[in-house]
């Protein structure tokens, strides 16, 4: 099996959630450093695995990864950065200013923005400074899901562009003279995303027309910030000659159907095919398997899937939570574990039941509106856009602020609006007036993955404390947010995963994430089972059978209530496609 070719130094691996991002990553690496290479893998992803694909535990420095020679890892962890940031501009004011205005310059720096421009700050390093490097002769970074990913690399042009044009001393972000000396560390990173003979970027996909048309987008618009030297990889191909399965005939005619519509430019990329492995890919052991020409031989037991206790279907939740009659319900999870299915097929159903329903999502990469494809009475389907929010929300600061400022004060206003940092603040409240949008029907979010999530909940704590400190003047809102997401009557969280290894073990660590800030889940849906669906393929049940542990932990440790999706063989997308999900 061939894994990519690599030429230049750095690899980055990007894609929508849940397509292999972190194995074929990890498994490219390992090759590399097998063949004498020293390579650094580099997690961008808030939420990411790489600790528990390579078997060791990762820090912000290079981890050594036992039994591959050569091979280090380290995770950018956005809270340490962010806190590290916070110190750095903080510190030259203590025992300077009083205690209570340093605990106001805190606060000031506790939002989602000072998270996101400190991980960039570390990025940015890594890629713009090659003596941060200089040891490895290549560094790969997995990316976090394609919306947050495509964030991040529009970050060095945005925050250039700002700090050039800027004639003010300050930003939401502190002095500008500190970000003045990025300055050359972000041009650096731009030069060398575009550089074709440094940089190769790797789109992984599925073959499945959701996955393919989002690779599709992301080079559209890596290609608008200059970034030319792309390949492709379709992961997870399974074909069957025969027709005596109807599971399998469904999953080969589906990757069929969706690689013969593949768009044109997409098509001509250079590529790379992988095809469907039955077994996980966590520890170098699986991942050196992904590197054999042949897939692992079938054992002759495969047919054999174990008995279990199997958990309910999603009809019994979406009964319970019908009866309240109003409120949020939040789906959430890694990305590629079916969110966007799960949330469109409980919006359709409450729509059914004569509710007033509104689906949106909190997702840049998300799709909601193609995976209802129709009009259904009741059901208004939005989604929150990130250009559309920060245009509303910049209107807003400067009619009401504007107004008391001369051209100067107004000038420099404007000036701050044009920060990155603008567009969290406007996605924030977008998702608060959303959210307050349960208190006259249902509201069904599609949530970003798991690491986009957890910021947006540090975002709402953040502000949270900034309403008690100062009872200032915010949206109500934005003032009941955290309240509401707390409340078990009118928000009613769903962790979905998929029953392997990885997207369980994030889901428990959302789990405790969520609890942590007040906020208990509702129930665990555990969606695409190949062992629910009755599939006699040796290859398929083999697979079946691998996810029998991954769903006893959900529903014997860490669910109060679950239930199981099968894979069906009539895709899971438009009006009949989404109701078998529930009938």
């Amino acid at each position: 099996m061939a894994l990519p070719n690599v030429e230049t130094r750095y690899l980055f691996f990007t894609g929508k959630g849940g397509v292999g991002k972190t194995s074929l990553s990890c498994a490219t690496g390992l090759v590399l450093a097998d063949a004498g290479k020293q390579v650094l893998i580099v997690s961008t992803d808030p939420a990411s695995n790489l600790d528990e694909v390579l078997g060791v535990t990762l820090g912000q420095t290079p981890t050594a990864i036992p039994g591959a020679t050569g091979l280090y890892a380290l995770n950018i962890d956005p809270e340490a950065a962010a806190q590290a940031y916070r110190e750095r501009m903080v510190a030259p004011y203590r025992g300077v200013l009083p205690p209570a205005a340093i605990q106001s310059m805190e606060e000031q720096f506790s939002g989602a923005c000072t998270v996101e421009i400190a991980a960039f700050d570390e990025f940015s390093k890594l890629l713009g400074d090659p003596a941060a490097t200089a040891q490895f002769d290549h560094v790969i970074f997995d990316t976090a899901p394609t919306g947050h990913t495509l964030r991040l690399l529009t970050l060095p042009s945005a925050w250039d562009e700002f700090i050039s044009t800027s004639t003010g001393g300050a930003s939401c972000l502190g002095p500008l003279a500190g970000l003045e000396k990025q300055k050359a560390l972000y041009a650096a990173t731009v030069a060398r995303l575009s550089s074709p003979m440094e940089t190769t970027v790797i789109l992984v996909t599925r073959p499945e027309a959701a996955s393919l048309k989002e690779a599709n987008r992301t080079r559209n618009e890596l290609a608008d910030l200059g970034v030319r030297n792309m390949h492709l990889v379709i992961n997870g191909l399974f074909f069957t000659p025969n027709h005596e399965d109807a599971i399998a005939d469904a999953m080969s005619s589906r990757a069929a159907q969706a690689l013969a519509q593949m768009p044109e430019a997409l098509a001509e990329l250079p590529g790379t095919t992988i095809p469907f492995l039955p077994r996980g890919t966590v520890g170098l052991e699986s991942l050196r398997l992904m590197t054999h020409a042949e897939i692992p031989a079938v054992p002759e037991n495969a047919n054999g899937i174990p008995h279990t206790e199997l958990p309910s279907e999603l009809k019994p939740l979406i009964e319970e939570i019908a009866k309240v009659g109003h409120g949020v319900i939040m789906t959430m999870g890694k990305g590629g574990v079916g969110k966007t299915t799960v949330a469109a097929s409980i919006a359709l159903a409450l729509a059914k039941r004569g509710s007033r329903v509104i689906l949106s999502t909190t997702d840049p990469a998300a799709h909601v509106a193609s995976a209802i494809n129709g009009a259904v009475p009741g059901l208004t389907v939005t989604r929150i856009d990130p250009e559309v929010e920060v245009a509303k929300y910049t209107r807003e600061v400067v009619e009401k602020a504007g107004k008391s400022l001369d051209a100067s004060g107004l000038a420099m206003l404007e000036e701050d609006l044009r920060s990155p940092c603008t567009e969290e603040i406007a996605v924030f409240r977008a998702f608060a007036r959303t959210v307050h949008s349960g208190k006259e029907g249902f509201v069904v979010l599609d949530t970003a993955p798991t690491g986009h999530t957890i910021l947006l909940l540090d975002a709402a704590e953040a502000y949270h404390r900034e309403v008690m400190r100062t009872q200032g003047d915010m949206p109500e809102s934005v003032r009941e947010l955290l309240p509401r997401l707390r409340d078990k009557d009118y928000t009613h969280v769903l962790i979905v995963t998929l029953p392997e290894a990885t997207p369980v073990h994030e889901a428990e660590r959302l789990q405790g994430d969520l609890t942590r800030a007040g906020i208990k889940p509702f129930a665990w849906v555990i969606n695409q089972s190949l062992l629910a669906s009755g599939t006699k393929d040796p290859l398929l049940a083999q697979r079946g059978a691998y996810e029998v542990p991954f769903i006893r932990r959900v529903v014997d440790g860490l669910a109060t209530r679950s239930a199981l999706i099968l894979w069906f063989a009539e895709a899971p997308v438009g009006l009949a496609g989404l109701s078998q999900l529930f009938s």
